[in-house]
């Protein structure tokens, strides 16, 4: 009999870390049903019939968030044998909040108290005894970083599991409370399967369960009559007095359960918070770091190990390998150009910056797991509310960095119409790990000695989201105030490196995966269609039907400096993957002659590109329309076809314009005289001062506190 167990707890409260401790290699990633928002799941490493399921973090089991839905979900229709909830012993009573949810639920719990070994550190005690009796479930101390009882609370799970002994609570509410819940108890009492949970989430007014019980009218007015009088007694509304109720009982646990030897409550994250998340400090700390990581990524450890595998690899032994292959069995030329020339020559270019991104992924795997992208999202919330953009944004847009289309999904979790579709609309201007190899490109090409460059990609797709959030906040379609953002800060730890190495191997996974696929067909494609006419002859890439259709699409491109036929159709295969951009460019300048000293067709990609007009390809290749999944989770996100063109054209009509404005200012700059393109640059920069500092719609913006702070809680 196969048994599956749920890992269920706060985000940051360590539970991936215990997922990946119990399941080691034997975990596998798919999609929730009916919606795209992953899971992860996986085999027990000592006993394949385990299967360990790692749902969404979530605070609550109210469905707030796509998150909390997906949980609840699972939790109440699937039905998994036992729950382990890990809690996050430096932050128990947040923890707790969700724990007091999970024992209502009538499947059996084991609490994983995470993060031991640093209460123990702090000198703290935690009373395990007390805390499972007054929570009525098994509470297991566990260090998933360290690999502390993790083994012990899974054999408590599939002990429970086995009994199949549900967990109850063992707490009651105050009078009135624990009155109104025994009266509609009763009122539902054989109509679902567990009348305490449905009683608590009908007093809450939960929409969800109203429409999943089905209850007649008479009975739901019934019910509204309780819930009312309730109200009146205590002076507050439903959700409000069940939320109180579980704190003023979680308060009362840590009195009795929780010792602390710091009476000040001041930790070390807090120290180091009051440096890192400074008002005045904060920004350039988080530029420096950025700026570390993408120069140690993509400027020295990273391009010594991609320049290899592009001279070296791809650049002689591949190739020379293959070629002689070839040879021996006599195949046809066209083949062996196919091969060569289209998919060893496009799929290379891509794999060829794989070793920057590998260390890119592991640094920015680090900073997660260290707790410090959290503090991120904080310092970035006092910028964003200035620009008119919600502090919530900054979460799809760190998602973001990883893949477009999980940071567009996760704008969902946005409340205020507005700020979703505009959150929607800007995450794509992140650079995605899709683009970095366009990044690396062009920087390594032809800035070798201007490595900032490659973190300064980053920071323009922060600048786009600002200028993007000022011009769009001040239109009637996303004017109104800014929603707040709540969040909690987890405590610093020390990253662990299996669980680095999985997150690397992840990311670099669907890389490799998309190399062998996308880009393999896309390859071979661009090789056709560069190689042969319109009668179907083999040609010079000069005569192909590319160059045909190339030539007239890049007059659209001429005033952004970069007119050549190469450069427009590469630009455009970026619409189906960025990373196309890259093995466009290989194939294409692969076929040109080496020059006599045996230049590099990098070296022949310089020659094609001024300074200015590089920069302005890589901004627009950066800023505008992403790819075609993310634009497909736009469709989904957006709802309608209509907005999804607007955020299309928007992005691609901004980029367009900084592209603009860039190459034919710098070019003026650097001696290039005064022309027309000149003046539509400048009247185009014109229009975008004044779109930033005209009134905002409807109403004064001066009059609006646009200026709050976010609400910051510092977890330990």
């Amino acid at each position: 009999m196969e048994i599956r167990i749920a890992l269920v707890g706060n985000p940051n409260s360590g539970k991936t870390t215990l997922f990946n401790a119990l399941t080691g290699s034997s975990q596998y990633v798919g999609n929730w049903p009916g919606v795209t928002v992953e899971k992860k799941a996986g085999k027990l490493k000592e006993n394949k019939g385990i299967e360990i399921v790692d749902l969404p973090g979530i605070y609550s089991l109210s469905p707030y968030t796509l998150e909390e839905v997906i949980s609840r979900n699972y939790l109440m229709e699937e039905k998994p044998d036992v729950v382990i909830n890990i809690v996050d012993s430096t932050n128990i009573e947040r923890n707790l909040y969700l724990t007091t949810q999970l024992t209502e639920i009538g499947i059996p719990v084991v609490i994983a108290l995470n993060m031991i070994d640093i209460v123990r550190k702090k000198g703290d005690i935690i009373d395990v005894k007390a805390l499972s009796k007054c929570m009525g479930c098994e509470v297991v101390e566990i260090s998933a970083l360290k690999g502390e009882g993790c083994r012990e609370v899974t054999e408590k799970a599939i002990e429970l599991a086995k009994k199949k002994v549900k967990t109850t609570p063992v707490y009651a509410f105050s009078n009135s409370v624990e009155r109104a819940i025994k009266e509609i108890e009763g009122l539902v009492e054989g109509k679902v399967d567990n009348p305490r949970w449905y009683a608590i989430k009908l007093f809450e007014r939960d929409k969800n369960v109203i429409e999943k019980t089905n209850l007649s009218p008479d009975l739901k007015a019934n019910i509204e009559n309780i819930i009312v009088s309730c109200e009146k007694d205590l002076d507050d509304d439903s959700e409000s007095i069940i939320a109180n109720e579980r704190y003023n009982y979680i308060g009362n646990i840590i009195k009795l359960c929780v010792r602390k030897k710091n009476k000040t409550n001041v930790t070390t994250s807090d120290r180091i918070d009051n440096i890192v998340t400074n008002r005045f400090l904060a920004l350039p700390i988080f530029a420096l770091i950025m700026f570390l990581v993408y120069y140690v990524s993509i400027s020295t450890i990273g391009t010594l190990m991609t320049d290899w595998v592009n001279e070296v690899l791809f650049g002689e032994i591949i190739p020379g390998a293959v070629g002689s292959l070839l040879e021996s069995m006599g195949t046809a030329e066209w083949l062996n150009s196919l091969i060569l020339d289209g998919v060893i020559a496009g799929v290379g270019a891509v794999l060829g910056f794989l070793p920057q991104m590998i260390v890119l992924f592991f640094f920015l795997g680090l900073l997660e797991d260290s707790g410090y992208m959290a503090r991120v999202a904080f310092i970035m919330d006092r910028i964003f509310r200035k620009f008119g953009l919600s502090g919530k944004s900054i979460i799809p847009m760190l998602i973001g960095t990883g893949c477009s289309v999980p940071g567009i999904m996760a704008s969902r979790t946005i409340e205020n119409e507005h700020d979703r579709k505009m959150s929607i609309m800007t995450t794509s201007f992140i650079p995605c790990s899709a683009k970095l190899p366009v990044i690396a490109l062009i920087v390594g090409a032809i800035f070798p000695a201007y490595p900032w460059l490659a973190p300064g990609a980053y920071f323009v797709g922060i600048t786009a989201v600002l200028i993007s959030g000022v011009i769009l906040k001040k239109t009637k379609a996303f004017s109104g105030d800014v929603s707040p953002f709540v969040m909690e800060l987890p405590p610093y730890k020390a990253p662990n490196l299996k669980s680095l190495l999985i997150h690397m191997w992840d990311r670099s996974k669907s890389f490799i995966k998309k190399a062998g696929t996308i880009i393999f067909l896309a390859s071979g494609f661009i090789w056709f269609v560069s190689s042969f006419n319109w009668s179907l002859q083999m040609v010079d890439a000069s005569e192909s039907i590319l160059a045909s259709i190339g030539s007239k699409i890049a007059i659209v491109f001429g005033p952004l400096g970069w007119g050549d036929w190469k450069a427009a159709v590469a630009a455009l295969s970026g619409l189906v993957a960025k990373e196309n951009i890259v093995s466009t460019l290989g194939i294409l300048y692969g076929f040109e002659e080496v020059t006599e000293n045996g230049a590099e067709i990098w070296v022949l990609l310089s020659q094609s590109f001024t300074q200015v007009s590089a920069i302005s390809f890589l901004i627009f290749n950066l800023l505008c329309a992403p790819c075609f999944a993310a634009v497909g989770a736009i469709r989904r996100e957006m709802g309608n076809l209509k907005w999804t063109l607007i955020a299309v054209g928007y992005q691609t009509g901004f980029a367009y314009v900084v592209s603009l404005i860039i190459y034919q200012l710098g070019t003026l700059f650097t001696g290039g005289g005064f022309h027309i393109g000149t003046a539509v640059a400048i009247a185009m920069l014109v229009l975008i001062l004044y779109l930033m500092f005209r009134p905002q719609h409807g109403k004064n913006a001066k009059s609006k506190g646009v200026w709050k702070g976010a609400v910051g809680t510092q977890g330990g």
